[in-house]
């Protein structure tokens, strides 16, 4: 009797340190977040800053190698954190509309390759995940910000997305994205700029 009760309530325990730690973490990531008000950011119009980054299999990914596609760059601050799961999983889960529209996903953010490649497996991403580690592409499309809450992680991406047409401009801006809904979002944009560039 006396072990089952040890049991319960080491049990009880446990789950009350795991919820605690869960309402702990969630604020961090849904906290104001502070954008540098000093960021150029490229203008819908010009053509999207070149670069070349390593993806969630280690293979250089360069821009401009999708010359002839739509591409939706999108920047995100952190795997594996609840925002940027919700925005990762429905760019996954809409893989094939774009595919239809003739367009690629981009996701980058300032995590490693071994980060993405990790969340990639266990979520089941296979667009392309970029590790921009020394935030050089992060800061070509003025899209860093820190977090309050979470000193620790330093410069992030912001939450911020660039549709670019298949000639290599900008032609459609997102900027501090709310991630819920987001790709559904940016599948619209990307029909109205279809229906124009048909005309």
């Amino acid at each position: 009797m006396t072990n089952a009760r040890s049991v319960v309530i080491r049990a009880v325990l446990y789950f009350a340190v795991a919820a605690a730690l869960l309402f702990a973490v969630q604020p961090v990531f849904n906290a104001p977040a502070i954008h540098a008000d000093d960021q150029m950011m490229p203008a819908e119009g010009t053509v999207a800053p070149d670069f070349t980054l390593p993806s969630q299999e280690g293979t250089p990914i360069s821009l401009h190698t999708y010359r002839g596609k739509w591409v939706v760059l999108y920047f995100y601050p952190k795997d594996q954190t609840p925002g940027c799961t919700i925005e990762a999983h429905a760019f996954q889960k809409d893989q094939d509309q774009f595919t239809a529209k003739n367009a690629v996903i981009l996701g980058v953010s300032v995590d490693t390759v071994e980060s993405h490649k990790e969340w990639c497996a266990k979520d089941g991403m296979s667009f392309k995940m970029l590790a921009d580690v020394n935030k050089e592409v992060v800061a070509k499309y003025g899209s860093t910000m820190t977090i309050p809450q979470a000193p620790q992680l330093g410069t992030v991406a912001a939450r911020n997305t660039f549709i670019i047409d298949p000639s290599g401009k900008i032609v459609k801006e997102f900027i501090k994205v709310n991630p819920t809904g987001h790709s559904q979002e940016v599948l619209a944009a990307l029909t109205e700029l279809q229906k124009g560039d048909a005309k």
